[in-house]
C-alpha cells in the first residue's frame, strides 16, 4: 500500500508479478436455512499504467471465491492469479470473477477482441464479454460498478472514466446466474491482478462493498449442535423409508416421462398428417435418400446437428437433411419448434420444409435443397462477388420474408436468428430464410416476450442481451445488421482495422457522420453499383440497428423505404449510446477492511 492510501497491486519495476487484496472478514452469500441469498454493490476505482509503449499485460479482477482461499500456485500471467493450468476450466473452483483483461490469449479469450470485460463462471474464459479499448484508456482512473440482484439472478457490470470518454464504447454489462449454484454460501471477496512479459502498475484506488446479508457465524456454531442431533433422529427414520420411495419414484418417472414423450411426438405426428404441408418420411426413405449419411454427402455441421444432401427418388427432388445429435437436448426442443412453426408458414422468401421424421431416437428435418449455398459463403469467401443488383434483391426479399412472418399471421412469429448463414439461396439467387429453431409465437399486441438468451452475438439487439425479452424490434436489429453486410461485404463482428474497436454497426455510423457513407461499399462491387441503392441500404441498416429499440422502423415502413415509397429517415451524425438502469438492492453498508498479499515470480 503506498503513502497516498491506494494499493499498488502490481508494479513495473519488474515483470511476471501477482498482486491480491482480500476483505479481511469472509461474507455470506446465502443462508442455509432459508436458502435466502444476498444483494450485493461492489464499487471500486482503479487505474493502470505502463512505464513506456501502450502494450499492457495481463489484467485486474474482482473476484467471490471460497472462504480461506489463497493464491494458486503458477497462476501468473494469464491466469489473473486465480487459476492455473490445472483449474482453469474446473466446476470444483467455486469462483465468480469479473476480469478487466487486457492481453489476448488466443487459448480461451475470445478472438475478435483483443482486451474485454468478462463475467466468469469458475473459468479463466468468460460466460459473456464486451469489448474493452484498454491502451485508450491507460492511466485514467475507471470507476466500477458491480451489482448482484437476487430476485432476477441478475450479476451486472458498469464503468466509466473520468477523463478519457468514449460514447461509442459499450460499457455495461450482465449474466443472469445463481450463486447458491456457483458459490459457496461463506466467500472470500477481493481483487487479483498479474502482469506478465510486459509490465504493468495496477492500482486500486478505492473500494466499497455492501451486501444485506448480515448473518453472524457465531448463531450459526450455537444451534449447530441440535441440528446435527435432530438429524441423525429423522436420519435413522427416514433412512430406510427414503430408499424405497427413491426407488418408486425413479421408477414412476421412468415410466411417465416414457408416456409422455411416446405421446408428444405421436401427437405432432397426428397435427402434421391432418395438413396438407409437410409430410413424415420414415427414417428408411431419409437413409436411402443420403447413401446412409454418408461423409461425402455432408454438406456442414453445426451446434445441435449435421446437414445432409440428399435425392428423393419417389418425388423426383433434391433435399437438405438436418440430423439431430442423439445427445442435444436443445436440439431435439428446436426440432419440435421448427417442426411446430415453419409447418404453417407458406412464403416464397420462406425455406420450405418438405417433411421430418422421429423414429429409432432419430430427429430428422428435410427441406428443399438450396444449390446456392448460404448468404454468407458469398460474402465472406473468396467466391466470385455477388453483383449489387441481386444483393439488392436479396435485401427485398428478406425483408419480405420478415414481414410475412411479422405482420401477415394470426400470431406475429418472431425468429430471434436472422444472419447470414440462416439466409439461403436458390439457383436463381432467390432468399430464402431459415432455421426456425429458436422461433417463437408471439400476440401481435403484446410486443415482448421473455426468454432466455438465444441467437449469435453481432445480431443481438443490446436490450434483448440487457432483458432477455425478444421482440419485432429485435429482429428488425438483426436485419439491419445482415444488410449492412450485404452492403459492405464485412462480418459483423469483424474490427475494423488493427488499431480500432468499432464494429461494422459503429464504423458505418461513423462513416456517415463523417459524409463519407459509400466509402464503405464492398470493393469488389464499387466499379458497378447503384449510388441511390447503396445510400438508401445503409441508411436503412443503420436506422433498423438503432441502439434505442423505439427508434426503429417496422419492418413494413423499412420494405416501402427499400422500396423508394417513402422517404429516408433523418439520422444523427453520431451513433446514440444505449442506456440501461442497473438494477439498485437495498443493503446494509459495511466498508471492508483489507488484507494484502502479493508473490513475485520470475522467469
Amino acid at each position: 500500500m503506498s503513502s497516498s492510501g491506494v494499493v499498488e497491486l502490481t508494479t513495473y519495476d519488474r515483470q511476471f508479478r501477482v498482486g491480491w487484496v482480500t476483505y479481511a472478514n469472509k461474507v455470506l452469500m446465502w443462508d442455509s436455512n432459508s436458502r435466502k441469498l444476498s444483494d450485493f454493490t461492489c464499487s471500486f476505482s482503479f487505474s493502470i499504467d505502463v512505464p513506456s509503449s501502450n502494450i499492457i499485460s495481463d489484467g485486474i479482477a474482482f473476484f467471490l471465491a471460497p472462504a480461506g482461499f489463497q493464491i494458486p500456485p503458477n497462476s501468473i500471467s494469464a491466469f489473473l492469479g486465480l487459476f492455473n493450468d490445472t483449474t482453469r476450466h474446473s466446476s470444483s473452483n467455486r469462483i465468480i470473477s469479473v476480469e478487466f483483461d487486457t492481453w489476448q490469449n488466443l487459448e480461451w479469450d475470445p478472438e475478435e477482441v483483443k482486451s474485454h470485460v468478462g463475467i466468469n463462471i469458475n473459468s479463466i474464459r468468460s460466460a459473456v464479454y464486451i469489448p474493452w479499448n484498454a491502451s485508450f484508456h491507460l492511466r485514467d482512473t475507471a470507476d466500477v460498478l458491480i451489482t448482484y440482484n437476487s430476485t432476477t439472478k441478475n450479476l451486472s457490470v458498469s464503468w466509466s472514466y473520468q477523463k478519457t470518454k468514449n460514447p461509442q464504447e459499450i460499457s455495461t454489462l450482465c449474466y443472469s446466474v445463481d450463486l447458491r449454484d456457483v458459490l459457496n454460501k461463506w466467500v472470500t471477496i477481493g481483487f487479483s491482478a498479474t502482469s506478465g512479459g510486459e509490465r504493468a502498475r495496477y492500482t486500486l484506488k478505492s473500494w466499497k462493498f455492501n451486501s444485506s446479508l448480515d448473518a453472524k457465524e457465531t448463531n450459526e456454531n450455537s444451534s449447530r449442535k441440535i441440528k446435527i442431533a435432530v438429524a441423525i433422529i429423522i436420519l435413522v427414520i427416514i433412512l430406510l423409508i427414503g430408499t424405497l420411495l427413491a426407488y418408486m419414484i425413479m421408477r414412476q418417472r421412468k415410466q411417465v416421462n416414457k408416456r409422455a414423450k411416446t405421446t408428444n411426438l405421436t401427437s405432432i405426428n397426428d397435427d402434421f398428417e391432418m395438413g396438407t404441408g409437410p409430410r413424415r418420411f420414415s427414417y428408411q426413405d431419409i437413409a436411402s435418400a443420403t447413401n446412409n449419411f454418408s461423409q461425402d454427402r455432408k454438406m456442414g455441421e453445426g451446434g445441435f446437428g449435421a446437414v445432409y444432401k440428399g435425392y428423393l427418388a419417389d418425388i423426383d427432388m433434391l433435399i437438405a437433411v438436418k440430423k439431430i445429435s442423439k445427445g442435444s437436448k436443445q436440439g431435439k426442443k428446436e426440432y419440435v419448434t421448427e417442426v411446430k412453426i415453419i409447418s404453417q408458414l407458406r412464403h416464397r422468401n420462406l425455406v420450405q420444409l418438405i417433411g421430418w421424421c422421429h423414429e429409432k431416437s432419430e430427429f430428422l428435418l428435410v427441406y428443399e435443397f438450396m444449390s446456392n449455398g448460404s448468404l454468407d459463403s458469398h460474402l465472406f469467401s473468396k467466391r466470385s462477388p455477388l453483383p449489387w443488383h441481386i444483393r439488392y434483391r436479396i435485401t427485398l426479399g428478406l425483408a419480405l420474408a420478415i414481414l410475412y412472418l411479422h405482420e401477415e399471421q394470426e400470431q406475429c412469429v418472431v425468429h430471434r436468428d436472422i444472419k447470414s448463414s440462416n439466409i439461403m439461396l436458390d439457383s436463381s439467387f432467390n432468399v430464402k430464410l431459415g432455421d426456425f429453431g429458436l422461433a417463437k409465437l408471439m400476440d401481435h399486441e403484446l410486443g415482448q416476450i421473455t426468454t432466455g438468451l438465444a441467437g449469435t452475438f453481432g445480431y443481438l439487439a443490446p436490450e434483448y442481451i440487457s432483458t432477455r425479452k425478444a421482440s419485432k424490434e429485435s429482429d428488425v436489429f438483426s436485419f439491419g445488421v445482415v444488410i449492412l453486410e450485404i452492403a459492405t461485404g464485412r462480418k459483423s463482428t469483424d474490427r475494423m482495422g488493427e488499431e480500432s474497436d468499432l464494429g461494422l454497426v459503429e464504423w458505418v455510423w461513423d462513416l456517415y457522420g463523417k459524409g463519407r457513407l459509400l466509402s464503405s461499399v464492398d470493393e469488389r462491387v464499387k466499379r458497378d453499383f447503384d449510388e441511390k441503392q447503396a445510400e438508401c441500404l445503409m441508411i436503412v441498416g443503420m436506422w433498423c440497428s438503432h441502439p434505442d429499440r423505439s427508434l426503429r422502423p417496422s419492418i413494413k415502413l423499412a420494405v416501402q423505404v427499400l422500396n423508394f415509397e417513402a422517404t429516408m429517415p433523418n439520422l444523427p451524425l453520431k451513433m446514440p449510446v444505449p442506456m440501461y438502469r442497473v438494477p439498485t438492492p437495498l443493503v446494509n453498508s459495511r466498508e471492508p477492511f483489507i488484507s494484502y498479499s502479493s508473490i513475485e515470480v520470475g522467469r
